[in-house]
């Protein structure tokens, strides 16, 4: 149930995949990856796809005081989502986090422009999209991601992880078309403790996976 590292993990989901493309149902596709560590995986799945590779850069809104307690995140030009149960136990409004908001939008188009280096964003209107992450702990990144997407009309959107805890997954299904996991673990803390080297990619091996998955 281990990964080696993310390139071996990213192979594994790239052959799940593969099988549904050959039967025909991810047709026309274009793989998004959730950087940083969701680029290594998602390369894997673009090599074997023979698909286009970009990026979609999200941002976890954190609390006041407590930024690395996270109560929504956003993703491209899609407006924030919130965890409201988080934002009530904390005694918050969305316009407290007005100032948050601007703060990590600013960043998250920082790192469009750098990932992107001039390039415009890729167009998923009609296209069968492949959301690609290392894993998926809680969910609120990638359903901020799948709603901006969702607002930009592919003709199906598909979130594709290695791993996933039970919680998030079950959390996610309602969001995308189809949600493809090779293990649940009921066992999970964190994505890291299912990857035997999880080191943080640089945004040059970033670019470099970009660069050699450009239509």
């Amino acid at each position: 149930m281990r990964f080696r590292d993310r390139r071996q993990a990213g192979r594994e989901l790239a052959a799940r995949l593969r099988e549904r493309q050959d039967a025909g149902a991810l047709p026309d596709p274009l793989v998004l990856a959730l950087p940083r560590g969701g680029v290594a995986v998602a390369a894997e799945v673009a090599e074997a796809l023979g698909a286009p590779l970009d990026v979609l850069v999200v941002r976890k809104i954190g609390a006041p005081r407590h930024e690395e307690y996270g109560v929504g995140a956003m993703a491209g030009d899609g407006v924030p989502v919130f965890d409201e149960e988080a934002l009530r136990g904390l005694g918050l409004t969305e316009a407290d986090l007005a100032s948050v908001v601007e703060r990590e939008r600013a960043e998250l188009l920082r790192r469009e422009r750098l990932y992107r280096q001039g390039r415009p964003a890729p167009d998923p209107r009609g296209r069968t999209v492949i959301v690609v992450d290392d894993g998926l702990a809680t969910g609120s990144t990638a359903r901020a991601a799948l709603r901006a997407l969702r607002a930009r009309g592919p003709a199906r959107l598909v979130l594709a992880v290695p791993v996933a805890s039970p919680a998030g997954a079950a959390t996610l299904r309602p969001e995308a078309d189809d949600l493809i996991a090779l293990h649940e673990p009921a066992a999970f803390m964190a994505v890291g403790q299912w990857y035997d080297e999880f080191d943080q990619l640089t945004d040059e091996e970033v670019l470099g996976a970009l660069r050699e998955h450009q239509p």
